[in-house]
C-alpha cells in the first residue's frame, strides 16, 4: 500500500508532504517560504505587494535559503506583473499562484516554461474556468479562510469542486493540524493550504504585539467585513475595524484616496500604471466603482499591523482557525507534528 500522505500535489510540486503555506502579503517572506520548503512543504512567496525589482530580489533570496521547490504568488493585474512572470520563469520557480483576473498570456508563458499554475477559487464554476485556462492544480478556499473569502464553508465547497474538475485540489479554510489534513485527504483533496497557521510560526516576520492579538482572539472574534476594500474580508475584530464600520461615505472616500497615494509610493508604480491595474481589476472581477477605488486599502492597512506592529491601527486578516491556535512552532515542528498526527488518524481509521 502506498503512502497516503504522498499525493498528486507532492508529485506536481516535487515536495515530501501535501502541505502548502499560502502567500500572505507582508508575511510570506523569503525566510518563511524557505522554512516551509526545507521542512518538506510547499511555500509561496507573496509578491502581490512588491515592485517587480523587489520580487526578483526576494526570489533570489529564497534561492539562497533553500534548494527545495517553492512558489510565487502575484496578482496578474498588478503593475509590473509581466516582469514578475519573467522572474518566475528565469529563476526556475516551481509554481505560481494567483487569484482574480487570470491572464491567458501569462498562464501560457509560465506553462511553456514548466511552471505549475495554481489559482485559488471560492466557487465550483470558478474552478472549472480556471482549469480550462490551464490550471494544473486548484486551491479552494472555504468561507472559514482569512482575507478575501466567500460564504460557502470548506466542507461544502471541496466536494462541489471535486465533482467538476479532474486536476488535484488543495483545501484551504479551517486547517491547522494533522487531523484537518487527514480529513481533507478523506474528502478527496490532495492536500491542504494554510495561511493563519503559518503566520503564527517562528519564521513568520509578524511582530510580537500583532501575534499576541491573534493568540487573544476567539473563533467568534474573527468576522467578515466589507469595510476594508469593499469586498468580503475575514479579519480579527479590533479597534481599527470598529472605526472603519462607524465611518461615513465621505470618510471612506477620503481614506481610499489616501490609501491610493500611499500604495503608489509603496509599489513604485506610476499613476497611469495604477489606473490600468484598477481598470483591469474592475473589468475582470466586475467590481463596483467603490470597490475599485477602495482596492488600495487592504495592503496599506495590513502593513500597519503586519510590518509596523500596530495591531490596533491596522487590519488583521485571519481565518477562523486563529481561535484554536496558541503556540508559535517552527515550520519544521509544525509540519512534522501535522504529518505524525495525520498518519495516526489515518491508521486509526484503517484499523
Amino acid at each position: 500500500m502506498g503512502d497516503p500522505l504522498h499525493t498528486r500535489a507532492c508529485d506536481l510540486f516535487g515536495v515530501r508532504y501535501p502541505i502548502v503555506q499560502t502567500a500572505m502579503g507582508w508575511v510570506a517572506t523569503p525566510e518563511l517560504v524557505a522554512g516551509t520548503a526545507n521542512a518538506g512543504g510547499m511555500g509561496f512567496l507573496a509578491c502581490a505587494v512588491m515592485h517587480p525589482d523587489e520580487a526578483d530580489a526576494a526570489i533570489r533570496r529564497v534561492r539562497e535559503l533553500t534548494d527545495q521547490p517553492f512558489g510565487v504568488n502575484f496578482l496578474m493585474e498588478q503593475p509590473g506583473a509581466d516582469r514578475i512572470v519573467e522572474s518566475i520563469v528565469e529563476h526556475g520557480v516551481r509554481a505560481a499562484s494567483y487569484s482574480r483576473s487570470p491572464n491567458a498570456a501569462f498562464i501560457e508563458r509560465m506553462k511553456k516554461a514548466g511552471v505549475v499554475c495554481v489559482p485559488t477559487v471560492g466557487a465550483a464554476r470558478h474552478a472549472e474556468k480556471a482549469v480550462k485556462l490551464g490550471a494544473d492544480i486548484v486551491v479552494i478556499q472555504g468561507g472559514e479562510g482569512g482575507g478575501h473569502t466567500g460564504v460557502v464553508p470548506t466542507s461544502l465547497l471541496l466536494p462541489a469542486v471535486l465533482d467538476v474538475v479532474d486536476v488535484p485540489v488543495l483545501a484551504a479554510g479551517g486547517f491547522h493540524d494533522g487531523r484537518g489534513l487527514a480529513a481533507a485527504l478523506a474528502w478527496g483533496a490532495d492536500g491542504v493550504a494554510m495561511g493563519t497557521r503559518f503566520l503564527l510560526t517562528a519564521e513568520s516576520p509578524v511582530p510580537d504585539a500583532t501575534v499576541d492579538r491573534y493568540f487573544a482572539a476567539g473563533v467568534a472574534d474573527v468576522v467578515v467585513t466589507r469595510e476594508v476594500d469593499g469586498m468580503p474580508h475575514r479579519v480579527i475584530r479590533n479597534e481599527f475595524l470598529d472605526r472603519l464600520e462607524r465611518g461615513s461615505s465621505l470618510t471612506r472616500l477620503a481614506r481610499a484616496l489616501a490609501s491610493g497615494l500611499e500604495y503608489r509610493k509603496m509599489s513604485g508604480a506610476s499613476i497611469p500604471e495604477l489606473l490600468r491595474s484598477a481598470l483591469a481589476m474592475r473589468s475582470s472581477d466586475k467590481l463596483t466603482p467603490t470597490q475599485t477605488l477602495m482596492a488600495a486599502n487592504a495592503p496599506v492597512f495590513i502593513q500597519r499591523a503586519m510590518v509596523d506592529g500596530r495591531p490596533a491601527d491596522g487590519v488583521l486578516p485571519s481565518g477562523q482557525v486563529a481561535g484554536l491556535i496558541s503556540d508559535r512552532p517552527t515550520c519544521a515542528q509544525l509540519i512534522e507534528g501535522m504529518v505524525e498526527q495525520a498518519r495516526a488518524r489515518l491508521a486509526a481509521l484503517a484499523g
